[in-house]
């Protein structure tokens, strides 16, 4: 990419039959990349033509969805090399209304799509969350569903397709319910709880675990919080809440920026603006490996569909303002189950 890696996520193995190993990217350059990690090479790249691309996200049932910085939510069908726009965050539909010549503050900056359904969620700068059907998806279409969040958006993921967790500003995390009505495109979404974050610090990045049970977030103030969700029915198995420091060197607290679970094994991967990947068990509460440092911040992750390759966007983050930085790359590396797989109790 020619410019600031936004996220990474593999094409499900559903998808197509080479998907596995097909890689999707998104850049503050506006253009989608796929890359074939098989053959390490870029294989498609098209320009949203969205302004910068800030959120992706790649169903089950095939597509690829950006969310760009004019705040549309658009889709792209690869083999036809088309893009259309779904929906999007609008100047209209902004609550109160922005004074004419106002900056704009719709961005698009968190996409999630719901497993099981044809339905992707977004959440943008606006403080609005959104399902977008996207069978029923026609340009200038309505959403589906709507929910007012008690701030701009910053991270967002979702489980089971009827669960969203959302990180906004104000250190807020919201978990929504969506359900499918007894129409066809018809859902409901709804705030299910909504609490301030136990890290003392703005939340970059929140991500649920693979059953659901409870979230991981991560904050700028190098630090890990695993919460549970008791109160909506979560099983913690007991578990109590903490919170971990993690991406320091000396005094130096350097961002969360990414956090991404590995399908099998129920563990996770950090990255920090330090340039170094984490693998921790957040159940039993333990490191498991540090990989070699990167040459700058580690912008995005995201695990392939068995867990055996993890894709590391090196991408400075400018944490420290406008300076000269090392180029953007997207890394893979094969992971060992060492690395990822959780230590038996001694």
């Amino acid at each position: 990419p020619t410019d600031g890696i936004t996220s990474l996520s593999y094409l499900p193995a559903a998808a197509s039959s080479s998907s596995s190993s097909i890689l999707v990217s998104t850049s503050w350059d506006g253009a989608v990349r796929l890359h074939d990690t098989s053959a390490m090479s870029c294989v498609v790249q098209r320009n949203m033509e969205s302004g910068p691309l800030l959120s992706l996200a790649t169903p089950q049932g095939g597509g690829i969805f950006t969310g760009g910085m004019d705040g549309s939510v658009r889709s792209l069908d690869v083999e036809r090399n088309a893009a259309r726009t779904v929906g999007g965050h609008t100047r209209e539909g902004a609550s109160p209304p922005p004074p004419p010549g106002a900056e704009e503050r719709n961005a698009c900056s968190c996409l999630t799509a719901l497993e099981g359904t044809s339905v992707v969620a977004s959440a943008g700068w606006d403080s609005m969350f959104y399902l977008w059907d996207v069978r029923a998806a026609a340009t200038g279409s309505r959403p589906a569903a709507s929910v007012k969040l008690p701030g701009k958006a910053f991270s967002m993921d979702s489980v089971d397709g009827t669960r969203v967790v959302v990180a906004t500003a104000g250190r807020r995390t919201c978990i929504i319910d969506v359900r499918a009505g007894d129409a066809e495109s018809e859902y409901t979404a709804e705030m299910k709880l909504e609490r301030e974050s136990s890290l003392k610090y703005q939340t970059r990045v929140a991500r649920f675990f693979p059953a659901g049970k409870g979230i991981a977030v991560g904050s700028i103030e190098g630090r890990v919080a695993i919460e549970f969700l008791d109160e909506i029915g979560g099983d913690s198995g007991g578990k109590k809440k903490y919170a971990f420091k993690c991406h320091r060197v000396g005094d130096t607290v350097y961002p969360v920026n990414a956090i991404a679970f590995h399908p099998k094994y129920g563990t996770f991967a950090t990255g920090g603006c330090d340039g170094t990947v984490t693998t921790w068990d957040g159940l039993n509460k333990k490191k498991l490996s540090t990989l070699p440092k990167f040459a700058t911040s580690v912008a995005a992750l995201a695990f392939n569909h068995d867990g055996s390759e993890l894709a590391i966007a090196s991408s400075y983050t400018f944490e420290e303002g406008e300076r000269e930085h090392p180029r953007d790359e997207i890394l893979v590396r094969r992971m060992l189950d060492s690395e990822c797989k959780p230590k038996s109790k001694q």
